[in-house]
């Protein structure tokens, strides 16, 4: 494998940037006079206005380093002004505005001087390049690198406003590699943060993580693990990427000697690497608790509602809210009570036996690994389940449902992992439980195999326990 896509962070990577007590506190009467534009008088003077944004921006950004969560402008800024008389629609109104504005003038930002080099020597060598940043507002990236002049080598930019999670969470990482249309195993990752840029382009799997320096003090603790090389000047990424690529052209077999040769290995997500023990019993133990479970619930509807949340037509949350509609729920208690108890019911999974064994024995044989999955879950969520399970770093794709807006059996959706990872159908392996996903994957071309399957299942092979996989013929790591 080579690195075929090259990813950057902003703050302090292509630009450094700084800020002081004193530079925030002049450009504070910029918020302010964009307030009083949109009818906000605080009747705060700038001093007060200073600490007031200081205070619920650290507040933000400390809660944002627990849940990994990027929340939209304006509820950010409604935290902010919580207890002071402000009508929401005019602070909506402006808040995008006001975040660009604190964004562009609370930071003094330069452009490393030998980036556009840099970048345009990256390009030569034919390789993808794209940025993930950790940002609240949807422009301010897209202005700088314009005013840069290096916009147009950024394909794709990926910005946490936009995602709604931010680094380290793998998830927002995984969702550039695949806008990118490259398997994150063959992805380089640079940034200054080791917290954020190199802890997360590790769980995501990207080949390689490295540091540039930035001297701005952010008065945090930045450890976490160690980046695979540490720079402090751009262009030392050309070193970077010289070895690994004559490291690839040293090792590299003639591709007439893969062009049949099994290279990755796709699975279903739910009923093949987890399961659920106790399927449903706490919303069952929910509608027990309040007499519903005489309820008759339209199967029509139910169904029809679980495909818009794992088409991403609507959030799981409003699955969850549906759901309990149709049992006729309105009460906001009892509706807080049921979503917990679909939550729990959906967080409580299991993995078989032998999972995390088996996939990093097959990552170590060299195997592309990927999961397509049907699933109303944000990424996220799943990703946090196979952290735990000790094995979030091994995939190289991760195609959702939710995110694709497609489901299995349908053609498409087998397709984009095989054109993530570069591979033919016949160079790839589904493994299913569900009789439907199973031949779609054959009618794409894939060999099969069925585990945890039920009577209808028909596979190439079956097997009855996940680590039988490395007991396969053609998947056996040589």
């Amino acid at each position: 494998m080579t690195i075929r896509a090259v990813f950057f962070d902003m703050g302090g990577t292509i630009e450094t940037f700084g800020w002081t007590p004193e530079l925030r506190l002049q450009e504070t009467a910029g918020i302010r006079q964009r307030l009083e534009s949109a009818g906000i008088h605080l009747g705060l003077t700038d001093q007060q206005l200073y600490v007031l944004i200081s205070t619920g921006l650290d507040s933000y950004h400390q809660a944002s380093l627990q849940t990994m969560a990027e929340l939209p402008p304006q509820l950010v800024w409604n935290d902010i002004f919580a207890g002071h008389p402000v009508k929401q629609e005019r602070l909506a109104a402006i808040a995008e505005d006001l975040m660009f504005f604190l964004e562009t003038h609370w930071f003094r930002r330069a452009l490393r001087p030998e980036v556009p080099g840099v970048l345009e020597a990256i390009h030569n060598m034919g390789l993808k390049i794209g940025l993930i940043s950790n940002v609240n507002s949807r422009g301010q990236v897209p202005a700088n690198l314009d005013l840069y002049g290096i916009q147009h080598y950024f394909d794709p930019i990926v910005l946490s406003s936009e995602y709604g999670r931010r680094k380290p969470d793998p998830a927002i990482f995984h969702y550039a590699a695949r806008l990118a249309n490259v398997p994150t195993s063959e992805c380089l990752y640079v940034g200054d943060r080791i917290s954020r840029d190199i802890v997360g382009a590790r769980k995501a799997g990207f080949r390689l993580a490295v540091q540039i320096i930035n001297n701005f003090d952010h008065g945090e603790e930045d450890d976490g693990t160690q980046p695979d090389a540490v720079i402090t000047c751009m262009t030392e990424l050309l070193d970077v990427l010289k070895v690994e690529m004559d490291q690839t052209k040293s090792t590299s077999l003639p591709s007439i000697q893969n062009q049949n040769k099994t290279r990755a290995i796709l699975f279903d997500a739910g009923d093949i690497l987890y399961f659920r023990p106790e399927r449903g019993q706490k919303f069952q133990a929910f509608l027990n608790k309040f007499g519903l479970t005489d309820v008759k619930i339209s199967l029509s509807k139910l169904n029809a509602l679980k495909r818009k949340a794992f088409h991403g037509s609507i959030s799981q949350d409003q699955h969850r809210q549906a759901i309990l509609s149709l049992y006729g729920v309105n009460d906001p208690e009892k509706m807080r009570l049921g979503q917990q108890a679909l939550e729990e019911d959906d967080n409580n999974i299991q993995f078989f036996n032998g999972v995390r064994e088996t996939l990093i024995a097959l990552k170590e044989g060299g195997y592309l690994l990927g999961v397509i999955t049907d699933t109303a879950m944000p990424l996220h969520i799943k990703l946090r389940w196979f952290e735990d399970g000790g094995f979030v770093h091994v995939w190289d794709s991760i195609i959702s449902s939710n995110e694709l807006g497609i489901q299995k059996p349908e053609p498409e959706i087998y397709t984009a992992a095989l054109q993530q990872l570069g591979v033919s159908a016949g160079q790839a392996i589904f493994i299913g439980h569900d009789a439907d996903e199973l031949q779609g994957a054959h009618t794409a071309g894939m060999k099969t195999i069925a585990f945890n399957f039920g009577e209808r299942a028909k596979a190439d092979f079956y097997i009855n326990d996940f680590s039988d996989l490395l007991r396969i013929p053609f998947i056996s790591p040589e």
